[in-house]
């Protein structure tokens, strides 16, 4: 259903300077903006991970205004048939400025983005601070996710790679679910399985 989604407030975080986001999708269609999750204060403290109306994948995040941090990979994502497993690991106390935030498809760090604008060192941002939190919605307006998810995971205190959610099966070459991630979620982490249609 279009307009199926969850909320919520999170809490003081373990760690705000890091964390970890995990989720496989199945998207039906893209006709605008869709937001798998959103963290919300107000119009000008806001972040979301999600699509873009043209099919790629983006990490926004505005802090008073003014953009803490902006990625936006070149390749598109937008097969109406293929489940994807996207992983976004941040850790804001990184020296090196593209090692802050990683952006991974498929077990595949990207690293061609239309835009990168990366989170200033031990800079606290939207993402897991105490805030109201959506899954599946945009909570400054009417978007909706447009589509299915599965094993849904948020990590609050660590920063985790893409080979937590997932393995590339030996015979395939196919990615596939880790059902058992071994990760320590924190005070604000979670986990949704919502395998009833699951890859």
């Amino acid at each position: 259903m279009a307009s199926t989604h969850l909320t919520r407030t999170s809490e003081t975080p373990t760690n705000a300077l890091k964390w970890t986001f995990s989720c496989w999708v199945k998207m039906s269609g893209i006709s605008e903006d869709m937001y798998i999750l959103d963290f919300f204060t107000n119009s000008t403290n806001r972040a979301k991970i999600g699509f873009s109306n043209t099919g790629d994948f983006m990490v926004f995040e505005e802090v008073g205004s003014a953009t803490s941090q902006s990625l936006r990979t070149t390749a598109l994502h937008r097969d109406p048939g293929a489940w994807y497993n996207f992983v976004v690991a941040c850790d804001r106390t990184l020296a090196t400025e593209a090692d802050r935030t990683k952006v991974y498809v498929n077990g595949v760090q990207q690293t061609s983005f239309s835009t990168a604008t990366y989170p200033t060192q031990n800079v606290t941002g939207i993402i897991n601070t105490a805030v109201s939190t959506a899954i599946g919605k945009n909570l400054n307006g009417t978007s909706y996710f447009n589509g299915l998810m599965s094993y849904v995971s948020f990590v609050d205190g660590t920063a985790y790679d893409a080979s937590y959610f997932g393995e590339t099966n030996a015979a395939t070459g196919i990615w596939k679910i880790n059902t058992s991630p071994s990760v320590t979620y924190g005070t604000n982490g979670f986990f949704l399985k919502m395998d009833t249609s699951s890859p």
